[in-house]
């Protein structure tokens, strides 16, 4: 594919000079637009060293406003950054909605470096792949714009600039042995970048392939091309704007009734669970030191009805762990911050390093469960969410993350014995709310949402247990077991 692209384009000076100012004030027009309607942006640079990426970036940054916009420029993964799955480190630098995000290199560096110089197995690049589109068709879904620039010149050409550059004694730093060893590699490189934009061109988020042997003519490819994009963006949402938010639904033909079927007499007398408990925090406390030699992550994930026993759950699990190995994350509504990004962003966020714990005291289910029955997402976002849940923990699992899911359920007798209680103990009246009121009241869409998600999102690799928690003693126990058994069988 990239031999046949015509490398002899060129612009003439006057004519760059003609279209540029319009340009420009277009972008700069165009961008105060996008942050109006709050439509975040983000721009992929890629291409061969000496393509022109770091030209087309300044250049690009000149007309738009410096607050709007943050240049990331990627290297390596630093030791932390290794220490989780790749594309954790650039959900941390996703924008904000209005906000622009420029990427000098970007995730693609794992199917084209990576791949080349053979730091990742073929089996990981080729699960890169899907990973990818996995990831930016999150984005676009949720109204980004994603547009990606592949910037392209000849091995002469390359060889050319490389020669001007070393020649300059303030820039001569520029080119080092990496730069002339991909120069050699120049037919290795081109044939993974044409795999690479076969394999993850998409409708929604395109490859844009730039000739790069005129500067000019480039420049003004890539400025066109985002007046294009956002001129788009801009038109769709606001055609977008009228629809408004969807109402509470339920998936047809999808709703299997898994907590109708559930025993929550199910007990364990005080003699037995003191005996049983010590056995198991002190055989979860050796592998929490297991793990960490091993550099295994593990994340446990806890969902329950209001007054299910999480947060006593979450004390027995943690009670004889060693502090430094794990975080406990209590989730609460969104921040300002939190809900200019992606609803996954914030999760990304906080995602254990290899050989830590981290539990989440209720998750990213939340767009599927309390964000879906108040409508405080659209119904195709959250019907959406299944697969991008799914994808999320694909990705987690697939570094070798320890993934364990729990809800814990009780019947509606024994919620409303524990709110009694909570009301009439003075040191436990503020786990009591309003909030937790009304949700009882809504204790039917909250079942059949549920049913929903443990259809939907119980996989292989990050699969559902579901606790009967009437009796808090059981539900410790059984919670210990299946975390000591899934991190049994990892290791």
């Amino acid at each position: 594919m990239l031999e046949m692209v015509d490398l002899s384009k060129k612009l003439a000076k006057t004519e760059f000079k003609k279209q540029m100012p319009e340009l420009e004030r277009r972008l700069n027009e165009l961008q105060r637009q996008m942050k109006d309607l709050g439509i975040p942006t983000i721009l992929v640079f890629e291409g061969l060293e000496a393509a022109g990426k770091g030209t087309a970036i300044n250049q690009l940054m000149l007309p738009l406003d410096p607050r709007g916009f943050k240049v990331h420029p990627i290297h390596p993964p630093n030791e932390e950054e290794a220490m989780r799955p790749f594309l954790v480190r650039f959900w941390n630098k996703l924008p904000g909605r209005g906000r622009v995000a420029i990427f000098d290199h970007s995730w693609y560096n794992r199917v084209l470096g990576e791949r080349i110089d053979k730091e990742v197995p073929r089996k990981g690049w080729e699960r890169a792949f899907e990973e990818i589109l996995a990831f930016e068709r999150q984005l676009t879904d949720d109204g980004a714009v994603v547009v990606k620039f592949w910037l392209h010149i000849s091995r002469k050409e390359q060889r050319k600039r490389f020669k001007a550059i070393e020649k300059n004694p303030s820039l001569s730093w520029k080119v080092g042995k990496d730069d002339w060893k991909q120069h050699e590699q120049y037919g290795k490189y081109i044939r993974a970048a044409e795999e690479m934009m076969e394999r993850t061109n998409t409708p929604a988020a395109p490859w844009v392939v730039v000739e790069g042997h005129d500067k000019q003519y480039a420049l003004v490819k890539i400025f066109e091309t985002l007046v294009e994009t956002w001129s788009a963006a801009v038109e769709r949402k606001k055609a977008q704007k009228a629809a408004g938010k969807g109402a509470f639904t339920q998936l047809p033909g999808r709703n299997i009734t898994v907590l109708s079927g559930l025993d929550l007499s199910k007990k364990c007398d005080k003699d037995e669970y003191d005996k049983q408990i010590d056995e198991c925090q002190e055989r979860l406390r050796d592998l929490e030191h297991e793990i960490y030699v091993r550099r295994i992550p593990v994340v446990i994930c806890y969902e329950g009805c209001d007054a299910a026993g999480k947060g006593g759950n979450i004390k027995r699990v943690t009670e004889k762990l060693d502090p430094r190995g794990y975080e406990v994350i209590p989730i609460a509504a969104p921040t300002k911050e939190e809900l200019d990004h992606h609803y996954l962003w914030r999760f990304a966020r906080a995602i254990p390093k290899a050989g830590h714990i981290t539990i989440f005291d209720r998750t990213w289910y939340g767009r599927v469960l309390v964000e879906r029955i108040e409508g405080f997402c659209s119904t195709e976002a959250w019907q959406r969410a299944y697969r991008e849940i799914n994808e999320f923990e694909a990705h987690l699992a697939n570094y070798g993350t320890v993934i364990v899911k729990f809800w814990l359920h009780i019947d509606q007798d024994e919620q409303m014995k524990r709110f009694k209680d909570r009301q009439e103990t003075p040191w436990k009246q503020w786990k009591i709310t309003d909030e937790d009121w009304r949700n009882r009241e809504k204790w039917p869409q909250y079942e059949v949402a549920i049913n929903d998600m443990l259809a939907n999102c119980s996989t292989s690799y990050a699969p559902w247990t579901i606790i009967e928690a009437n009796d808090k003693y059981f539900a410790r126990l059984k919670a210990l077991k299946t975390v000591i058994s899934a991190i049994e069988a990892k290791l």
